[in-house]
């Protein structure tokens, strides 16, 4: 295998630029004077197109650029631009999207630099400011470096193969043009002349079917072979999740339903069935046996010691322990956290909140339990971690477990202190714990991390509420929001825990509103190392005087590979004092001090009590059980969509020529491929007759009018039937008449 030359910084010139204002030269972007307030190109107007055009010396795979800044955050440093680039200043492809950061560091960039994993140069480099920090203010460059390969060698064939491609996309863009006209001839010759494919065999095997003969039943027949090759899985893997919510009823061990216990019979600890209400417990699953474990927790008065186990194949609670303190265990507490190692089979827990009341030296002492399940016995680690070299005695921290090499990886919390009365507590400034390593063999701590705010790039700032997961197959931390005294913290970083470094993935100061997770929401988030994603659910306000208002849920998908947030579904709808019942059958009621697990080998998370925030019952917490899969479109599912659009067209052309055949097949045929519980399919369907009144010319698609109304229609249709298959098989994605402006 060839080795790819490293990448080195790019020569090039200011080639054209949009404007510029007084001493604010182009050229001033070519020398790097960070301390320099004039050392800037800064365009003439914030008023598009605003641009720089860069020529490179010689073509080159361009593979990142460098901005360079001034020494103090600016308020013309651009919060947005892209990046194009291409052969020629007249044709480019888009390179990147994004922002800077305000303030005096440098950004790197990655651009795109392959089509297909296969590398591409450019000449020209056009950079395109879209905003500026300050709002109304012209845009500012202080300095570029492009960096990439020059090598000829290298670069000299990626050429090659460019211009071949571009031909080639060329000529299939006029075979693609050509068969849907109808000109079989200039296709057929085109064809011939230069042996390029439109597309994958298969596909031209279905355009022969559908759109020449008309034979609708071996299309059919084509589409069920192509979904069970899972030819459809891309497409299937680029559709939005669809949240489905289930309220989970379990089973009683006396043979009665849970539906069947009068709640007025239940006691704060819960019936003997299942666990009661409660807010600030801790549940761990384990996703070999389907169990989830339950302990702890506050019910409105009290501290919880209870110990529970859930299991999903009998959808049954059994009671562990009633008061695991009676049993060598932790004793009752909330705000504390728990961590499973699944193939050990053993549950670590750490920390507690304590009231003001009750803190003393002895009593401020953070324990450290295991607890064995095969032995069903607790083991007492530690009496005080912080005097084994651990952390304080802290709540409202997050814990992971690292099973492959046995550790665990405590971050954050507040640390509890001996302050007398709440009023001192207030006054005095809180602490908060830093980054610990425990590792279970030799059963030791190590400090990774202090607290701190953030002064280096290798510093964390710790927090209390956040989320941290990890990331069992790049083995990286991610910690994400959270809360720092009045603060609500929205930076994003992750900490390769083999490799002792912090990256920082954002700093929470770019206002992506609506394209992140909003702070000041509780949060709960999980982890599926497989699909590569990150999943937060995000509930009640955790301000008090904004929660009547701000009540609602949204889940949210954080796509590691591609960096991107993406909002599967919000939820605004105002609930009052009292929910509507509707709303609570079909999703959980928004809260805080609930807990989310999640087994990713099935694909489910599992949601347990909490406290609603309701201001006349300060003490209500709530005992309602969850389950929540993410669902995407299936192949049954498409299969019967794709059915559906064959046979809808089949009954249009039917309609045309033989309105009573037609009509019989809506009724015994088409019917069969709708989805009738879907209003808007069931609506279509219901509307579909009125073809039967419709003239021929209602048919013809735009930009059909030069072709034979059938054959417009049946290519309308196989251009709908080619979208759910790879990009890979399919006829080049843009049309021929595209590329004309007026």
């Amino acid at each position: 295998m060839a080795v790819v030359p490293e990448s080195r910084v790019l020569t090039f010139s200011v080639f054209k630029w949009s404007s510029y204002s007084s001493t604010y030269l182009p050229e001033n972007i070519l020398v790097d004077k960070p301390n320099d307030q004039s050392s800037r190109w800064s365009s003439e107007s914030n008023y598009p197109p605003q641009f720089l055009i860069l020529k490179l010396e010689r073509p080159a795979i361009v593979q990142s650029i460098t901005f360079g800044k001034y020494e103090k955050t600016h308020v013309c440093n651009l919060k947005k631009f892209k990046v194009f680039g291409g052969m020629s200043e007249e044709n480019m492809t888009e390179l990147l999207s994004s922002g800077l950061k305000n303030d005096y560091n440098k950004e790197t960039f990655t651009l795109k630099h392959k089509i297909d994993e296969q590398m591409f140069p450019c000449r020209f480099v056009k950079i395109v400011p879209l905003m500026s920090w300050g709002p109304s203010f012209n845009f500012s460059i202080w300095y570029i470096e492009l960096h990439g390969i020059e090598d000829p060698d290298v670069v000299q064939p990626c050429l090659n193969w460019y211009s071949k491609y571009r031909e080639q996309e060329a000529i299939r863009l006029c075979l693609k043009h050509f068969r849907q006209h109808n000109y079989t001839e200039a296709f057929e010759s085109l064809q011939k002349k230069t042996r390029i494919a439109l597309e994958h065999p298969m596909l031209t095997h279905l355009h022969d079917r559908l759109v020449l003969q008309g034979d609708f039943d071996a299309c059919e027949e084509l589409i069920d072979k192509a979904v069970r090759d899972g030819l459809f899985n891309q497409y299937i893997s680029q559709q939005e999740y669809k949240p489905r919510w289930s309220q989970i009823i379990p089973k009683c061990n006396k043979g009665t339903s849970a539906q069947e216990v009068n709640r007025d019979d239940m006691n704060s600890d819960g019936d003997d069935n299942r666990p009661g209400m409660r807010g600030g417990h801790q549940m761990v699953i384990d996703v070999q046996t389907e169990t989830v474990y339950l302990f702890g927790g506050w019910d409105g008065t009290q501290d919880l010691a209870d110990f529970w186990a859930y299991s999903v194949q009998e959808n049954q609670w059994s009671c562990i322990s009633r008061d695991t303190e009676k049993e060598s265990g932790p004793s009752a507490r909330s705000c504390h956290k728990m961590c499973i190692d699944s193939q050990r089979r053993q549950i670590y827990t750490l920390g507690r909140y304590l009231d003001s009341s009750v803190r003393n030296s002895k009593s401020l002492k953070s324990d450290f339990y295991r607890y064995d399940i095969d032995a069903n016995t607790w083991t007492l680690l530690s009496e005080d971690t912080s005097a084994d070299g651990g952390p304080k005695l802290v709540f409202d921290h997050q814990m992971c477990m690292d099973s492959e090499k046995h550790m665990i990886y405590t971050f954050g919390g507040r640390i509890l202190t001996c302050n007398g009365s709440v009023e001192d507590s207030r006054t005095s400034e809180p602490q908060f714990s830093g980054l610990y390593a425990y590792h279970c063999q030799a059963g030791t701590w190590s400090l990774l991390r202090e607290d701190s705010c953030n002064a280096g790039p290798e510093d964390v700032q710790s927090r209390i509420g956040h989320c941290m997961l990890f990331h069992t197959r790049n083995r990286c931390l991610y910690v994400f929001g959270g809360q720092r005294s009045k603060t609500y913290l929205n930076d994003f970083f992750s900490y390769d825990v083999d490799g002792d470094h912090v990256e920082i993935i954002s700093d929470g100061t770019k206002k992506d509103s609506g394209m992140v997770p909003m702070t000041g929401f509780t949060q709960r988030a999980t982890i599926d190392p497989e699909l590569n994603e990150i999943h937060v659910l995000s509930g009640l306000s955790k301000d008090k005087d904004k929660r009547e208002e701000n009540v609602r849920n949204s889940f949210w998908i954080y796509d590691i590979a591609r960096n991107n947030w993406s909002c599967v579904y919000k939820n605004d709808q105002a609930v009052k004092e009292n929910p509507s019942k509707a709303l609570q059958e079909e999703e959980p009621c928004p809260r805080f001090a609930h807990q989310l697990v999640y087994d990713e080998m099935h694909k489910v998370h599992y949601l347990f009590g909490g406290n609603p925030g309701k201001s006349c019952s300060p003490k209500m917490r709530l005992d309602d059980f969850w389950s929540l899969k993410l669902c995407r479109p299936s192949k049954e599912y498409l299969l019967r969509h794709c059915r559906y659009l064959i046979r809808k067209y089949r009954f249009e052309e039917k309609a045309q020529s033989e309105p009573l055949s037609a009509l019989k097949y809506l009724q015994n045929d088409l019917s069969l491929t709708v989805d009738h519980t879907d209003p808007d399919e069931t609506k279509e369907f219901q509307l579909l007759p009125s073809a039967l009144f419709k003239s021929s010319s209602d048919f013809i698609p735009l930009g059909f009018s030069d072709v034979d109304q059938t054959y417009a229609q049946r290519t309308k249709l196989f251009d709908t039937l080619v979208n759910f298959f790879p990009d890979s098989m399919t006829p080049p994605k843009g049309n021929l008449v595209d590329l004309i402006t007026l």
